[in-house]
């Protein structure tokens, strides 16, 4: 029994140590773990850089609030603004989650354009909280919250551009749906509705709370696109495993909030802070991102072989497998329990894959060997 709520369908499985790809649970099991905590563990499960640099900080500073400055806040936004490729004058919004992020992107788009609606893709995923959840056009979701925010307008992704209108105040899409089972956006539909956003004088939000942090093999999803948002979100992996987010603004929209549109008590402390200072360091390190590609590229032909696989999805190493004949929730668990491989089911034939950026090739051959000792029973 526990006093946790029931919200999470929890696997009857716990973890007490990581190191790398591996997890350990309590009875010292050994588990490879390709989920890395839903994409929030890009360098490693406890990578000493990040242990180290969490440590420091702790001992010297742990909060103060945002009355007044931090030294790794203010670094970390010049670092994020300049790294953004939002243009020269970008500025930086720090919350504790993506889910928090996108709240304040939808403010600030609703602040620079008054009373406007906001479009948003069939299949999208922004977060559980109002706003966020009703920008998430999935009823199952959705459904026993309503009435939800208004002024929300789902729209199928290939018809995106043509929602937008001189009403509109804002498009907010990821770059490529996760939640949904790894669909990438494609370039031409992204494109357009960058113009059709400026035709009308409308904000491009790109939530890159998965995508972004190297996950796709460049720090941004949206660089290998070369569709440039106004406002741009990231949080999972940003701190290496402590809860940060942030949401990037374009000069245009820098400085749209005043004192008092938003905020947050936690947002952008000094230990989630340094945090994210040594997961930049690791990223920026010569050859991270073909690294990442290279592996990503590895694990997607080896799914590509495996049987009862018809389709792979995904880019760097955000994946998804779906299957033919085979339940992908049931086959998860039986990953876990028979081959000590921790995965993640998207949907009733979708596994997803998002191993950590510091997987190794051995590692990527273990995975396919567990998992295709498993399809092939």
């Amino acid at each position: 029994m526990t006093a946790l709520m029931g919200n999470y369908a929890r696997t009857d499985v716990e973890f007490v140590r990581g190191a790398g790809s591996w997890l350990w649970d309590a009875d010292e099991h050994e588990y490879l773990d390709f989920l890395t905590g839903i994409s929030v563990c890009n360098v490693g499960h406890c990578h000493p850089a990040v242990v180290a640099a969490i440590a420091r900080q702790a001992a010297e500073l742990i909060h103060v609030g945002n009355l007044f400055w931090t030294e790794p806040g203010m670094r970390l936004a010049t670092r994020l603004a300049d790294g953004s490729g939002l243009g020269e004058g970008s500025k930086v919004y720090f919350a504790n989650s993506g889910a928090e992020a996108n709240e304040a992107a939808l403010k600030l788009a609703r602040k620079a354009r008054p009373g406007g609606s906001f479009v948003v893709a069939h299949g999208g995923f922004h977060g559980r909280t109002y706003g966020a959840l009703s920008a998430t056009p999935q009823e199952a979701k959705q459904a026993p919250f309503a009435p939800l925010v208004p002024g929300f307008r789902p729209v199928a992704i290939p018809d995106l551009a043509a929602a937008v209108d001189a009403g509109t105040a804002a498009v907010v899409v990821e770059p490529i749906q996760g939640e949904s089972g790894v669909h990438p956006l494609p370039a031409s539909v992204l494109a357009e509705v960058r113009a059709a956003c400026d035709a009308h004088g409308a904000l491009l939000v790109f939530d890159e709370v998965q995508t972004g942090m190297g996950r796709t093999g460049s720090l941004w999803a949206w660089e290998q696109v070369g569709v440039r948002p106004d406002l741009m979100t990231t949080a999972k992996a940003l701190g290496g495993g402590l809860p940060i987010g942030a949401l990037m603004a374009s000069p245009q929209y820098a400085d749209t909030f005043a004192p008092g549109d938003h905020g947050s008590t936690f947002a952008g402390g000094p230990v989630a802070c340094a945090a994210a200072h040594a997961v930049l360091d690791l990223l920026e390190a010569p050859g991270f991102f073909g690294g990442v590609r290279e592996r990503g590229e590895l694990l997607a032909e080896g799914l590509r072989e495996l049987p009862g696989v018809r389709e792979v999805r995904g880019r760097g190493l955000m994946l998804a497998a779906d299957l033919t004949g085979i339940d992908a929730p049931a086959l998860v668990r039986r990953a876990l329990d028979e081959e000590r491989l921790v995965l993640n089911a998207t949907g009733p034939v979708t596994v997803r894959f998002l191993p950590s950026l510091i997987v190794t090739a051995e590692e990527v051959h273990d995975a396919l060997a567990r998992l295709g000792r498993l399809l092939a029973r």
